[in-house]
């Protein structure tokens, strides 16, 4: 999920070296019917960007998930929620 929601921040002109942009990711794991499954994805993105790129990052955001393979490959069966807190840089 970081590496295509990274390639759509690229298109846009928005840096993601690791010190602009990083991601903390929770899951759950529950008992469904004595089968330990994977059931939900946490994923918080922290983004710092040039200032007047929010727009941007925030239409990057909003449009990546329906392309990012690994979200798609399980969408269907672990409910994934995502957010992002965007740091831009005063102007």
């Amino acid at each position: 999920m970081m590496g295509t929601l990274a390639s759509f921040l690229a298109e846009k002109g928005i840096n993601t070296t690791e010190d602009h942009y990083w991601a903390h990711v929770e899951g759950d794991i529950e008992d469904i019917n004595g089968l330990l499954k994977i059931t939900r994805i946490r994923v918080h993105y922290d983004l710092k960007i040039p200032h007047g790129k929010a727009d941007e990052a925030h239409q990057a955001f909003e449009q990546y998930l329906p392309h990012c393979p690994g979200a798609q490959s399980v969408i269907g069966c672990i409910h994934i929620e995502h957010n992002i807190k965007i740091d831009e840089e005063k102007g």
